[in-house]
């Protein structure tokens, strides 16, 4: 069926694809200027002692033997040690991640519903002020960095006003769920205004594409309110490209959520990465590298899927 070779070449480009990314991975870092040792010893530190501690952390072997090594750990879900505490990565890597799955869990679940209600709102009024003050609003949110916008909500509402805790330092894993949702109001509403604007004008534009078609100006005819034709007819036949856009924005939620962690200080994997670049500990550096790429390239993978299934073509080539 075509369908099925479809998904299947699909899963296996994505396999492919994250394959080469843990190369580049493990090239980048070891090209990297300086000297791992050296960084964790210091510079008092002699040549003797220097040269233990890389013959014991193997970087004298081969880059080839290394990555092999290294790959082969993680097939087995062993990410190393990391140089600085010589703490199991992954352990620690799964807090960190569980922490960051939740902050991008709860941004998505205001800014997806959201993003699909605006853009049905801009299409049911489009050209007239509600269309502009909706794409006025998400095209300046979207062009403000979002660490820009994490300032200054911090200022105003956190400091100024009072409202919110300015940062994520109060975040407890074991704390109440309100009390963890009290600590991440602000990060979350960041990112919803990041992630918000691109997916409405997206679902605008997908909309206004399916509206030229005859069987909208059939279900019109027939004397249906504009807000019915676009919900039942027009959305989903526009779902695909709607689908597409949510998961690239999932996926930016959960990889690019490294800015508005360091800024808010959250524990989640963004501020760990970031904590280990500084301390050169490469190990750190590749396994979140290499989980930051699995999460962005299987939720492409989810949106392809989802888009093959969605297309009438491929479900029934007769």
């Amino acid at each position: 069926m075509p369908v099925l070779k479809l998904l299947a070449q699909r899963i296996a480009l994505s396999l492919l694809l994250l394959l080469l990314v843990s190369v580049l991975i493990f090239a980048g870092t070891t090209i990297l200027p300086g000297d791992v040792a050296q960084t964790i010893l210091g510079q008092t530190a002699t040549v003797d002692a220097v040269e233990n501690l890389r013959r014991e952390l193997g970087l004298d072997d081969p880059p080839v033997q290394r990555y092999i090594a290294w790959l082969g750990g993680v097939l087995q879900g062993d990410l190393g040690q990391a140089l600085t505490s010589r703490q199991e990565i992954a352990p620690i890597l799964a807090g960190r991640m569980k922490n960051t799955l939740f902050l991008a869990f709860w941004a998505a679940a205001i800014s997806v519903p959201l993003a699909i209600f605006l853009g049905l709102v801009a299409v049911r009024f489009r050209n007239r002020w509600p269309d502009r003050a909706i794409s006025a609003v998400t095209l300046a949110s979207i062009s403000i960095p979002e660490f820009l916008i994490g300032y200054v909500l911090m200022f105003f509402i956190g400091v100024k006003l009072g409202w919110l805790p300015s940062t994520a330092v109060s975040y407890r894993p074991d704390a109440a769920l309100i009390d963890r949702l009290q600590a991440i109001s602000i990060p979350i509403a960041v990112l919803t205004l990041v992630v918000l604007a691109h997916m409405m004008r997206m679902t605008r534009a997908a909309i206004l594409n399916v509206m030229e078609s005859a069987y909208i100006e059939t279900a019109e005819l027939k004397g249906l309110s504009s807000f019915t034709v676009i919900r039942k007819h027009a959305l989903p036949n526009a779902i695909a490209p709607i689908v597409n856009v949510v998961m690239l924005n999932l996926a930016y939620l959960v990889v690019g959520v490294v800015v508005v962690e360091v800024v808010f200080v959250y524990p989640g994997m963004g501020q760990y990465l970031v904590d280990h670049v500084s301390k050169r500990d490469v190990p750190v550096v590749q396994a979140c590298g290499l989980v930051f790429a699995a999460v962005y390239i299987g939720l492409n993978l989810l949106a392809d899927l989802v888009s093959i299934l969605a297309n009438p073509r491929l479900r029934h080539p007769k």
